[in-house]
C-alpha cells in the first residue's frame, strides 16, 4: 500500500512575535509496516513534556517513528489500515512492534490470537477519518465508521480491518499512569 500524502502546517513565531507558519508540506515522518501488511504510520508531531513548549522552530517529528511518548509527552498520528485478509493470517506481531520500539506493548502470552493485539501505558483518542475499523478488546468488539470516536484507556486492544478497503485513523497518543 502506497502512504497517503498528508499535508502537515506548523506555526510558530517570527523574530518580532508575529506568527507564522515554520512549515508546510507532506508528512516526512512515515513507516510502512511490513510485518502488519502494510500498515501505514504518518507521524505529525510529538510532544515532550506537559506543559509542551511551543519555543523554536525544531521539527518535533523529525525521529525514528516509535509506538509510545515519553514521560508526559503525547504523539499525533495518523494511521492506514490495510484489510485484515491482507496480512494476518501471515503477520508476526512481535515483529511488527519491535520495529516500532514497542516490543513491550505486544500481547505477551499470545492468548488473545490477534498478532496485533497490545498495551500501552497511554491514553489514545482516535477518530476514524475514512472507512470502518473494529476496536477489540480482550472481551469484546465493536465497529467503528468515519465519524466515530474511542477514548482508550491503556487497556489491551488490537484493530481489525474487515473490510476489502484500507481504513484511516487519526491517532492522540499521550502518555498516562500505568494500570
Amino acid at each position: 500500500m502506497a502512504a497517503k500524502k498528508i499535508r502537515r502546517l506548523v506555526t510558530g513565531h517570527d523574530s518580532n512575535g508575529k506568527s507564522n507558519f515554520t512549515m508546510d508540506g507532506d508528512a516526512p515522518n512515515v513507516q510502512i509496516m511490513d510485518a502488519m501488511g502494510g500498515l501505514v504510520v504518518t507521524d505529525l508531531w510529538e510532544t515532550y513534556d506537559s506543559p509542551a513548549d511551543n519555543s523554536g522552530e525544531a521539527d518535533n517529528a523529525d525521529r525514528p517513528v516509535h509506538l509510545e511518548p515519553g514521560p508526559r509527552g503525547n504523539i499525533f498520528r495518523i494511521v492506514e489500515f490495510p484489510p485484515d485478509s491482507a496480512w494476518k493470517d501471515d503477520a508476526d506481531g512481535a515483529e511488527a512492534f519491535a520495529q516500532m520500539q514497542a516490543s513491550h506493548a505486544a500481547d505477551s502470552d499470545g492468548s488473545s490470537g490477534d498478532p496485533g493485539m497490545h498495551k500501552t501505558n497511554t491514553v489514545d483518542y482516535a477518530l476514524v477519518l475514512e472507512g470502518e475499523i473494529w476496536a477489540v478488546m480482550d472481551t469484546d468488539e465493536r465497529l467503528m465508521k468515519a465519524g466515530d470516536v474511542l477514548i482508550q484507556r491503556g487497556t489491551n486492544h488490537a484493530w481489525a480491518n474487515k473490510t476489502e478497503t484500507n481504513a484511516t485513523v487519526m491517532f492522540v497518543l499521550s502518555d498516562a499512569i500505568p494500570i
